[in-house]
């Protein structure tokens, strides 16, 4: 009987060799080596016998055996060799009593060398063993710098508090999200039963993965995993049979396939002008009247977010009421999103804006399951192929409130309170001071959060230092409370606002809808692969400024001046030689930021006194939106 297994493996072997060869790769098992210098091995770090998944068991130490096996580990010498039948010898052991005795290995980046029982890893492979014992030693990179480096440490990362190493993720920040959904709090330590029970989670998710891709995977288990987990949740996987979770991997696979993108955002940074579109693409989807629902994470009443996007709602509903009817629905995060979202899909709605970045778990589950509904999220970066992401640009505004700013400071140092550090936020600050910096070279601006303390604690400290020019938050110009809205000088009297950005939400949501009904939106969404986030700015309209009399005429003038350069994209805020807090020169595409750059930016320019909060100095509320669409050196915790 090993005789006939032997055989069968080598001819597995010899398949796997001649595949390699056709396709001009190398053959044989890569041997370490030749990767790494001998020395390196020798400052490797013990880690004791372990539990090593094989699939990740790649290849040998030394150079000795290598080529009695193929690539895939099986064998190619002879039948009849004396290492033949020490390979059935093992066949024989495996079978009847088990391959106790633990193989030797090196680990490189997650990846297994074999110095011992590279015969006993080709029986076990054969057989479809899913973990190999090993006494290993790991390997560092030497160069952290590379992006497999950064990947890798992240995994270690996760590594040392889960204990879970068949977990390989692709992207960036994979297990810090990974962590987050099995319920866990950054470098909370694993337990045996969490262990357990992902791999009974993984279990039956693998299970259902190879029924839905059959024998070829071309999308890591892990990566679709981690889709699937962020749509329908960790513990929901113990609650689905096999066919159901088939169904909904089937369901979701667009998602999946975002993986497979080195850039999976598709940056709609202008409306389509519609003069330059063919009349055939013009096709009037139905004359009937379109429902849209308008999904609030608060109320209208108790959030000046909500009600700048009701408002927009209200001038939507009165310009297009002959094409479309609104419908708005608050308070949604009371049921955590997704009922409300159903309930508007039930009245009919086949349009929904989720206006809050805290509604986004909810809408791509609904999104998911309701591909005839189109679905928005008002928040920006995401990678999500189901639901489409939208906000404006509101840094060019922010530039023209900053020159403002530092046109009409008496001081040197100006104030500057921002609520989230989220992608989007950050640009704004930026940009407000280098329009500060390009009327005054001299102007420091100093920020504080109201995330980390709260509005009255900031706009104290920044008094505190004597600071009486400040750009407060600026949802709203029309603030029954009293309270400041954008660039705003503080007297022992009160408050004179000078200037603000406007958040045009009526404009953004009537363009949008109209895209929808003459197919443009539908069209954008077919022709793409990726994930659609729409990030217009002024030139679209979506975002304005309203400016005081206060202001000086000539102040105004060069605003004016300053506003119609960007919007007819002659001028970019982030066009010039740009260098961060540490003096530092960031580089850009011939000095000028792509919008990706500018979308993700986590640092800040050189004339700004203060940093990007950690995550865990947030409050409890603010941490919610952060962790959705928080900048990178918000989130990371060695920031």
């Amino acid at each position: 009987m090993p005789e006939l297994y032997y055989r069968d493996a080598m001819k597995q072997g010899l398949k796997a060799y001649h595949a390699c060869v056709a396709a001009g790769e190398y053959p044989y098992l890569p041997v370490l080596d030749e990767i790494l210098p001998s020395e390196r091995s020798a400052a490797g770090q013990n880690q004791g016998l372990i539990s090593i998944p094989a699939e990740f068991i790649t290849g040998t130490k030394t150079r000795g055996r290598t080529n009695a096996f193929a690539r895939n580990f099986m064998p190619l010498m002879k039948e009849g060799t004396e290492f033949s039948q020490k390979w059935e010898r093992l066949c024989h052991s495996h079978l009847t009593e088990g391959i106790r005795d633990p193989i030797k290995a090196y680990e490189y980046l997650n990846r297994y060398y074999v110095e011992e029982g590279n015969k006993r890893v080709s029986v076990l492979k054969y057989f479809g063993a899913v973990t190999v014992y090993a006494q290993v030693t790991r390997i560092m990179p030497e160069n952290m710098d590379t992006e497999e480096s950064r990947r890798y440490l992240e995994y270690l990362d996760f590594y040392r508090v889960s204990g879970i190493n068949y977990i390989e993720l692709s992207g960036k920040g994979g297990y810090d999200r990974l962590q987050k959904l099995t319920g866990k709090n950054r470098g909370e330590k694993w337990t045996d039963d969490d262990r357990n029970h992902f791999s009974s989670a993984y279990h039956s998710f693998s299970q259902a993965y190879k029924d839905v891709c059959g024998t070829r995977i071309t999308i890591p288990m892990a990566d679709a995993m981690l889709s699937y987990l962020e749509i329908y949740g960790y513990p929901s996987i113990f609650e689905k049979s096999r066919a159901t979770l088939h169904d909904e991997i089937t369901g979701m696979w667009e998602e999946i396939r975002l993986h497979t993108e080195e850039s999976p955002i598709e940056l709609k940074t202008e409306p389509v002008d519609e003069r330059k579109r063919g009349l055939l693409s013009r096709v009037i989807l139905s004359n009937q009247t379109v429902r849209v629902a308008f999904i609030y994470d608060k109320t209208p009443a108790d959030s000046a977010w909500a009600k700048e996007h009701e408002a927009g709602r209200l001038a939507v509903q009165e310009k297009m009421g002959g094409r479309v009817e609104t419908r708005a629905y608050g308070n949604a995060m009371l049921s955590g999103g997704r009922e409300t979202i159903e309930k508007a899909m039930e009245d009919g709605c086949k349009v929904v804006f989720a206006t809050s970045p805290r509604l986004l778990h909810a809408s791509l589950q609904a999104a998911v399951e309701h591909p005839e509904a189109a679905v928005f999220t008002c928040a920006l970066n995401q990678s999500h192929r189901y639901i489409r992401a939208y906000y404006p640009r509101i840094f060019e505004a922010k530039f023209l409130v900053g020159a403002i700013a530092g046109a009409m400071a008496e001081e040197e140092k100006i104030g500057y309170i921002c609520d989230y550090p989220i992608y989007g936020q950050v640009a704004g600050i930026n940009a407000f001071a280098l329009g500060a910096q390009t009327v005054n070279p001299r102007i420091k601006v100093v920020l504080e959060w109201s995330a980390v303390a709260g509005i009255q604690e900031a706009r104290k400290r920044l008094r505190d230092r004597g600071i009486r020019l400040i750009s407060d938050l600026d949802m709203t110009l029309q603030d029954e409370g009293g309270h400041a809205q954008g660039l705003t000088v503080y007297e022992e009297n009160g408050i004179r606002k000078l200037a603000a950005p406007l958040w045009k939400w009526d404009v953004y949501y009537e363009k949008m809808l109209r895209r929808l009904l003459d197919n443009t939106a539908r069209e954008e969404y077919e022709v793409s692969s990726k994930a659609l986030n729409y990030y217009w700015g002024m030139a679209a309209g979506v975002a304005d400024i309203w400016c005081s009399e206060e202001v000086p005429a000539g102040v105004r003038k060069l605003v004016s001046i300053l506003k119609d350069s960007i919007c007819r994209e002659s001028f970019n805020p982030f066009n010039i030689p740009l260098y961060d807090q540490a003096g530092s020169k960031v580089k850009g595409d011939q000095n000028s930021l792509t919008p990706e750059q500018i979308m993700n930016m986590d640092w800040l320019v050189e004339n700004i006194e203060g940093s990007i909060p950690k995550f865990e100095e947030l409050q409890p509320y603010s941490k919610v939106t952060v962790s959705i669409m928080g900048v990178d050196s918000s989130l990371d915790p060695k920031h």
